[in-house]
């Protein structure tokens, strides 16, 4: 892992004090009730007045400067409480604030991000679709130009943040046919615009998260929201998806790291046949093989951070980052399930909440099957690890 500095190592206490207060005591209550909207939704002011949501940000805009490690930072140390909490947060900053801190005009900007730094606006990213997933440029939401204002028709789904979002940053079509990615724009949409409704989806894991499924029926939206330039703002947009694998990598690390750390616990106090399942060796090396491999993640999360936030070409990395950060999480969150035995298997057991959080992480910011694509295209292209 790059060098720390004593500002990155203060900021790593604070979020662990604050996470292991105020986050982990909560988490098994905020899976639970999630069909009840228990989406935490103090954590959005809270983090704002303690600055957490500006790190990365220009204080021109309400930021705390930092920059990705801090950021990754952040986002590992939360997701240890709470992985479906910080993928709330992860959304709110990373994508929809950083989408418009990024392409929006100064002025667009300006009159969004301060608040959603500020934790008094929530914010939320919407390009899925049913037909379009991975592949964006499927998209069909159409966005019609009428004068001053656009006209949306169409829907989206598995949208985080969508059941409460105050403002979702929507991709659209704006010109062409799907299949292409010109054409396609970015609209700043207010979350209670008329012609616009929300239909909560339950899930798996990631519980605490909120995600919806939104419809558009002639949905007018100002000219002035326009987020980048007509037809190419998606495009834009593609370096804050990218820089976002980084970030889903270190609430991999997190959440990985909470697996781990609730296993190690178990083996070293659960007895079996006169002895703590730690004397056994199948389970020392289980162990190891789940340390070791969370070891390489730090490594690789916290290098493409690093390549990040020095302007290097950082695409790749975070490509790696995200593959192996994710996947790891799935096995030792399966591996501590497993270790647990039919204690882990009860409701009331984190070990359940880690196996069921960990799987979306594989397909978030681009499934793993097209991170392997992308990566494989560099190598091609002469990266070399």
């Amino acid at each position: 892992m790059p060098d720390r500095t004593p500002e990155q190592d203060a900021l790593r206490a604070e979020v662990a004090k604050f996470t292991a207060s105020e986050i982990t005591p909560n988490a098994t209550r905020w899976d639970v009730e999630h069909a009840d909207g228990a989406y935490p939704m103090h954590l959005f002011t809270r983090l704002g007045e303690l600055g957490w949501l500006g790190i990365g940000f220009d204080e021109a805009l309400g930021g705390s400067g930092g920059g990705p490690v801090e950021r990754c930072i952040l986002f590992e140390e939360l997701a240890y409480g709470s992985a479906g909490a910080a993928l709330g947060l992860y959304v709110h900053t990373a994508l929809a604030a950083g989408a418009l801190a990024t392409v929006a005009d100064p002025e667009l900007a300006g009159r969004f991000v301060p608040d959603l730094l500020a934790g008094t606006t929530t914010g939320a990213w919407a390009y899925a679709e049913p037909d379009s997933g991975a592949d964006v440029t499927r998209v069909r939401l159409d966005a019609c130009r009428d004068g001053d204002h656009f006209v949306l028709n169409g829907s989206k789904m598995y949208i985080t943040n969508a059941t409460f979002a105050d403002l979702i940053l929507v991709v659209v079509r704006t010109s062409g046919q799907p299949g292409r990615l010109g054409g396609l724009s970015v609209l700043a949409v207010d979350g209670d615009s008329d012609g616009l409704t929300r239909t909560p989806m339950d899930k798996l894991g990631m519980r605490p998260s909120e995600l919806a499924e939104l419809h558009f029926t002639d949905c007018i939206v100002p000219v002035d929201r326009l987020v980048g330039e007509l037809d190419q703002g998606f495009r834009q947009c593609l370096a804050i998806l990218s820089q976002g694998r980084v970030f889903a990598g270190a609430l991999a690390l997190g959440l990985g790291r909470a697996a781990f750390d609730a296993a190690l616990a178990h083996v070293g106090t659960r007895e079996q046949f006169g002895a703590p399942l730690a004397a056994k060796q199948a389970v020392r090396m289980t162990v190891a093989d789940m340390a070791t491999r969370l070891h390489a993640v730090r490594h690789l999360v916290y290098s493409a951070a690093e390549t990040l936030g020095s302007g290097g070409d950082y695409d790749t990395e975070a490509s790696i980052a995200k593959l192996v950060a994710s996947e790891t999480a799935t096995w030792v969150s399966e591996r501590g399930l497993h270790l647990h035995g039919a204690q882990g298997f009860m409701l009331e057991s984190p070990a359940q909440r880690f196996y069921r959080d960990c799987k979306v992480n594989e397909w978030g910011e681009g499934a793993n099957e097209l991170q392997r694509e992308m990566i494989f295209e560099a190598t091609a292209k002469g990266y070399r690890p």
